[in-house]
């Protein structure tokens, strides 16, 4: 395999473009360039080849992962998902899924294998450049939903559906401004106005059960109300 020519990227700082003798077109860093010592006119051996396909394959993982952090905040665990199931086969079934086996079905699990691999490798980078941080991202989660008037289990199943390791909840949580009052508010407007009667604090209950928070809360707020309809 032949380099046939290699120029810079007209988009995109830092990228190069190595045009190969079949056709074909990798994306890799400026870096790879160097320690890959590549140039045109350059015959590939099949370890070099391999590398330049690794190289480009980093890159183009790399290029997703910092467009996807772009979007929103993630954890490590949602951004290796993500960046583990490639967006055309989420609309196609991948033919090897009709296999129960044989020679196919190994091979397709060694390619998820390499690409859970390369994968990791960037979700080091991006944690070592600060742009991956699952401490913060826990507590960008609990404010997020506290906000939203959310309870301790509520928030607690947002850490652990985004996959937040748990080491880093009690911490995010223990920033928690105090919610006796907003469970207070969520109830009352819950009630709207309604007579605090058996039926409708049932409702209210039901309903702060539903945003994540506990009995020793609800019965508080609860009190509160058949304390206000006597004042």
């Amino acid at each position: 395999m032949k380099i046939e020519k290699l120029e810079p990227s007209q988009h995109k700082q830092g990228r190069w473009l190595v045009w190969l003798d079949d056709a074909s077109l990798v994306r890799v860093g400026e870096g790879d360039v160097v320690s890959l010592g590549l140039y045109a006119g350059k015959e590939l051996t099949d370890g070099e080849a391999e590398a330049l396909a690794a190289a480009g394959e980093h890159s183009r993982l790399m290029e997703r992962a910092v467009n996807l952090l772009a979007q929103r905040p993630m954890s490590r665990k949602e951004l290796l998902d993500k960046l583990c199931t490639p967006p055309r086969q989420r609309r196609e079934k991948y033919p090897y899924d009709k296999l129960d086996g044989g020679p196919d079905r190994l091979l397709l699990e060694a390619q998820k294998e390499a690409l859970r691999e390369r994968a990791e490798g960037v979700a080091r980078r991006l944690t070592d450049l600060g742009l991956l941080n699952d401490e913060e991202y826990a507590r960008t989660v609990v404010r997020h939903y506290a906000a939203k008037g959310c309870g301790p289990r509520k928030l607690r199943d947002e850490l652990y559906r985004r996959g937040v390791p748990r080491e880093y909840w009690e911490d995010a949580l223990g920033e928690r401004e105090p919610d006796g009052d907003q469970v207070l508010k969520l109830a009352r407007q819950k009630l709207r106005g309604a007579e605090p009667t058996r039926e409708n604090l049932k409702k209210v209950s039901d309903y702060l059960a539903r945003r994540g928070y506990g009995w020793d809360e609800i019965s508080g707020a609860l009190d509160r109300l058949r304390e206000e309809e006597w004042e």
